[in-house]
């Protein structure tokens, strides 16, 4: 049966704290200028909002759209992880290609970083698994924070089933970012790709080094040997 979107509000609204939500608006930068600037939060705790997201994965493609475009991030974040579970659960095709073509035409709402990792790996990354990738060097070059951080954090999903093709080729092109949410999720995806294939990751640090803001360096050693790490910091 279908779930209705006013009683999910509703406990929504119960679960609420205002005192939390004071507290994840400075952890998300909604300060003037910041890139969160004007995010409204219900102050919601993460496992909270994927149980609800569990209990409504039959909530409509409609309802499930309005949560995406709520003015409340967990709202947002709720609606995406509905999709994403609705992605999981979907056995035909043309129902995949649609909750795709759903996710990438909200990049809009899609617009901080819980958002953006939590969700693109599971919908946009496996979708593209077996298929053409040449859309994630368009997004990529991107003037957008989210659609180019979308483009990096999709690749989750290829390096954990050890498809690193494309990883250190997006990374290249984001290396000199000057945004530092860039910064980091490339980093972090050139670690998981490292964890893969350390070689391949070393190769790409080589060469790339003197392009390489410190930020990005440091999460993509992390988990290279303490000698190793010591030596690329001091290049």
């Amino acid at each position: 049966m279908e779930s209705n979107i006013l009683p999910i509000q509703k406990t929504f609204r119960k679960l609420g704290s205002r005192d939390y939500a004071e507290k994840v608006k400075r952890f998300f930068k909604t300060d003037k200028g910041d890139y969160a600037d004007k995010d409204l939060f219900l102050g919601i705790r993460s496992p909270d909002i994927r149980k609800i997201a569990k209990e409504n994965t039959l909530l409509s493609i409609t309802n499930t759209k309005k949560l995406i475009k709520s003015k409340y991030h967990e709202e947002r974040l709720l609606g995406l992880i509905i999709l994403v579970n609705k992605y999981k659960k979907s056995k035909e095709e043309k129902e995949k290609i649609k909750i795709y073509e759903l996710y990438i035409s909200h990049f809009k709402y899609i617009n901080n970083w819980d958002l953006v990792d939590v969700t693109c790996p599971h919908i946009v990354g496996k979708y593209l698994m077996n298929r053409d990738r040449s859309i994630l060097y368009e997004w990529a070059k991107s003037e957008h924070l989210w659609t180019k951080r979308i483009a990096i954090i999709s690749n989750w999903w290829f390096i954990r089933k050890g498809d690193l093709r494309d990883v250190f080729s997006l990374s290249s092109i984001l290396l000199e970012d000057k945004h530092d949410l860039i910064h980091k999720a490339v980093g972090w995806m050139l670690r998981e790709a490292g964890k893969k294939d350390v070689e391949k990751l070393e190769k790409f640090l080589k060469f790339n080094l003197p392009r390489m803001s410190r930020t990005t360096l440091r999460y993509a050693i992390e988990k290279l040997s303490k000698d190793k790490r010591q030596r690329y910091l001091k290049l």
